[in-house]
């Protein structure tokens, strides 16, 4: 069973840093991507970074340049690099995996972790 553990949520002041860490286990079929998300109270879930198996990164308008998403293939453990974080940064960060096989695809969200930023 795919297990996707999260960890290095916090409080932090605007301006400053966090990373986040995904790591993964369980999986017994291709890794496609695997991406951050996050929401917000009273919003939408939207797509903050995602890394594809060959290494394409992409990410959402408003972290372009801030943040970094990276993996760790040998620790199979996703990062996210927070920095210069604003105040609209706060929300829960959600990893995602998206995976398949020859039978199916498969889609797996981690617990969520909160990220807040203070002004």
């Amino acid at each position: 069973q795919v297990q996707l553990v999260e960890s290095g949520g916090g409080l932090v002041q605007a301006g400053g840093s966090l990373r986040l860490s995904c790591a993964v286990s369980g999986t017994t079929f291709n890794i496609n991507a695997i991406g951050w998300y996050r929401q917000a109270p009273g919003k939408q879930r939207e797509l903050v970074a995602v890394i594809s198996s060959g290494g394409r990164t992409n990410y959402g308008d408003s972290v372009k340049g801030r943040f970094t998403i990276s993996a760790d293939n040998a620790k199979n453990t996703v990062y996210l690099q927070m920095n210069s974080l604003k105040p609209e940064d706060t929300a829960v960060y959600y990893c995602n995996l998206k995976g398949s096989d020859v039978r199916k695809t498969y889609d797996s969200w981690a617990q969520g972790t909160q990220v807040t930023v203070s002004s």
